[in-house]
């Protein structure tokens, strides 16, 4: 996916729509050189400075899964996903930022109104970070539920004024079975603490810190069960936002937002490595340029990128069609998708490391143009959502016509 065309895939879109603004596409692009020259900032700061994260949040970036109705972009998926990949080709933590806080509006979507109303109500910019693992403590009680505890990697909170929070309250029965509860929470800034411990070596910048909890209330409306996301039950968001983008499945919409951002860094890699290998000599003075090696190593970095964004287009063509009319995924199909968008990720990382290994000695070094580059991407792939093994076992156990329940499938 080289420059030109992402720049033409963002004007025609523009074109089909009859508008004659910009798409999220093209200002990601425009955004690029403004969040290159960010990037120290951010790992200085561990955290994404307060000028480019408002440079995304005023070009519509973040907002872009958000509900129109809340002058939010409402765009197709696969075009906010192409918008983040922009921003990680310029620099990982951003992306890595934009892709993750992103994706908050599309599920606060799905939430009543009163959730909505008072997040958005007077400041329909207002954010929020997530730590979907249940490390901390959720308790059921009357009109609601009590939290406690910590959670941590909530990537871009200090920017963040709420926080959702996964926890487990208990067992339901789901298709007869038993299982555990497993639960959004939202809370407001003022409820939780910020644990100001993000010392890492990649994705400095993100800003991924703990978020700790004493003791706080959440009410009824402000929780939803993963399992009404995976059923395909009725979700009281869908009565005021009734778009099919907010009845695509929750697992495969997060999945993306990561896989977004590895593809994205994985090209701007590969950009900044063909400026530097173009004219490089090697260790026995040849020109790395002219390298066979080197050349099939580049154009096989560059299939296994174009691969994972051209099978992301096909995953959400099929999931945008499947919405308008209202018409089931199987849960086979989306333990591929799921697959689909792990191992994108993985192999675009791989090809990465080859090209890393062909780099030489120098970029070991901290200074090196390529080390944060290929810091960040490493740091990506150890996302627990990036495990491909998971997604592989389930659509696995699915085509041999085995009953697999996961709600985050």
């Amino acid at each position: 996916m080289d420059r030109t065309a992402t720049e033409a895939r963002g004007s025609s879109r523009a074109v089909e729509n009859g508008s004659a603004t910009t798409s999220i596409i093209e200002k990601a692009i425009g955004l690029a050189p403004a969040l290159r020259e960010g990037s120290n900032e951010a790992t200085r700061l561990r955290r994404l400075p307060d000028a480019t994260w408002r440079a995304l949040l005023d070009a519509g970036i973040l907002r872009g899964l958000q509900p129109s109705r809340w002058g939010g972009g409402e765009v197709n998926p696969a075009d906010f996903f192409e918008a983040v990949s922009e921003v990680a080709r310029a620099d990982g933590s951003h992306g890595w930022v934009t892709g993750i806080v992103g994706v908050h509006p599309w599920q606060l979507a799905l939430f009543p109104i009163e959730m909505q109303q008072e997040v958005w109500g007077d400041d329909p910019s207002v954010m929020h970070s997530s730590s979907y693992a249940p490390t901390g403590k959720a308790q059921k009680v009357s009109g609601g539920y009590r939290l406690s505890g910590r959670w941590s990697f909530s990537t871009g909170c200090d920017h963040c004024q709420w926080v959702n929070l996964g926890g487990i309250t208990g067992a339901i029965e789901v298709e007869g079975v038993q299982v555990p509860d497993t639960r959004s929470f939202m809370v407001p800034r003022r409820d939780y603490k910020i644990d100001d411990n993000w010392r890492v070596a990649g994705l400095c910048g993100t800003g991924s810190k703990d978020i700790v909890i004493e003791d706080a209330f959440v009410p009824e409306y402000r929780s939803q069960s993963h399992w009404d996301y995976a059923m395909g039950r009725d979700l009281p968001g869908w009565e005021i936002n009734p778009s099919p983008l907010y009845r695509l499945p929750f697992a495969i919409v997060f999945n993306y937002a990561l896989a977004a951002s590895v593809l994205g860094a994985a090209r701007g890699f590969l950009d900044l490595w063909i400026d530097i290998s173009r004219a490089r000599k090697g260790g026995l003075g040849g020109v790395i340029g002219e390298d066979p090696y080197c050349q099939s190593l580049l154009s096989e970095t560059n299939y296994a990128i174009e691969g994972g964004f051209l099978v992301m287009r096909h995953d959400f063509d099929e999931l945008m069609d499947a919405a308008l009319e209202h018409r089931p995924v199987s849960f086979q199909r989306r333990a591929a998708m799921r697959y689909n968008a792990c191992r994108s990720a993985q192999l675009a990382s791989r090809a990465v490391d080859r090209l890393f290994e062909a780099s030489s000695g120098k970029a070991i070094f901290l200074d090196h143009p390529l080390q944060r580059r290929y810091q960040d991407i490493k740091a990506m792939l150890g996302h627990a959502y990036l495990g491909a093994e998971a997604p592989a076992r389930m659509h696995g156990a699915f085509a041999f016509g085995q009953r697999v329940l996961n709600p985050f499938l």
